[in-house]
């Protein structure tokens, strides 16, 4: 079977804080930028790299989300524990310091894990966890 992951969806609070974060702190590229009733999305990912894709959006976006469901999730969020994801680098030094002098909220500085992955955590503007490993 020949499949691959296309893009992967984290909510966000403040739309420009985000694509602040992704593309200036983080350096992804922005690959769309567009609206629909009332929201915006924002496509980021590596530069130079067409494969998987980020798509920050706000937590209302799928019009099933019911009020209730809406509250809590803006509640995870403001807590940190509603979306994450992990990203990989060949430099985790270098990132780390990047994103750290972005402002960015650190969650755990690099360290090796007991499984032998090295890696960090930060939390991006919205409160999403955002793990980065080194590759190796």
């Amino acid at each position: 079977m020949d499949i691959g992951i296309h893009a992967s969806f984290l909510p966000y609070d403040d739309a420009e804080a985000a694509l602040a974060f992704y593309r200036d702190v983080l350096g992804f590229e922005v690959r769309g930028d567009d609206g629909y009733d009332g929201m915006r999305r924002i496509t980021v990912g590596p530069p130079g790299r067409p494969g998987p894709s980020i798509v920050l959006e706000p937590p209302a976006a799928d019009p099933g989300v019911t009020g209730d469901e809406r509250r809590t999730v803006a509640e995870m969020m403001a807590k940190g524990t509603y979306a994450r994801i992990v990203l990989s680098t060949g430099d985790l030094d270098g990132v780390f310091a990047r994103v750290r002098a972005g402002g960015a909220e650190v969650a755990r500085e690099p360290v090796e894990q007991p499984c032998g992955v090295r890696e960090c955590a930060v939390r991006d503007p919205a409160g999403n966890l955002i793990r980065i490993r080194e590759l190796r």
